[in-house]
């Protein structure tokens, strides 16, 4: 048998579809339009993989026992930017719409502009690019 990981782990759950597809199309995502108002969500992805977002009901109607995870990460994603400066103007223009920062952009140690803001349900998106 020959197998190959074609989906992101879990789906990004999400509490109002149409808020959180806009936020992700803000930090480059490029979610058809056509899915604001669907229970189920997603996108292709470079690499043949797809991200996924579901709202909490159709976790529920296949896992009636799925509860929110509590404390700690939930999903993340990690949105590579085209250079240093564009992580500061990412993170800046999403703060600016009223989504929560929740680590400002600085050099990491890894090398790295590295920024982290919260999608509309809490989950964490990491900005990022490589140092010069």
């Amino acid at each position: 048998m020959t197998t190959s990981a074609h989906v992101i782990g879990l789906s990004v759950v999400v509490s109002d579809m149409a808020r959180a597809l806009a936020f992700y199309r803000a930090v480059g995502i490029d979610v058809p339009d056509d899915q604001d108002d669907a229970p189920h969500a997603e996108v292709a992805l470079a690499g043949g993989f797809r991200l996924m977002f579901d709202t909490a009901e159709v976790i529920t109607s296949f896992d009636p026992g799925w509860t929110p995870p509590a404390g700690g990460h939930r999903a993340a994603l990690a949105v590579d930017c085209s250079d240093p400066a564009s992580v500061d103007s990412l993170y800046a223009s999403l703060v600016d719409d009223g989504h929560r920062g929740h680590l400002a952009p600085f050099d990491a140690v890894w090398g790295q502009r590295y920024a982290v803001v919260l999608d509309p349900d809490g989950n964490p998106v990491d900005l990022c690019a490589t140092l010069a």
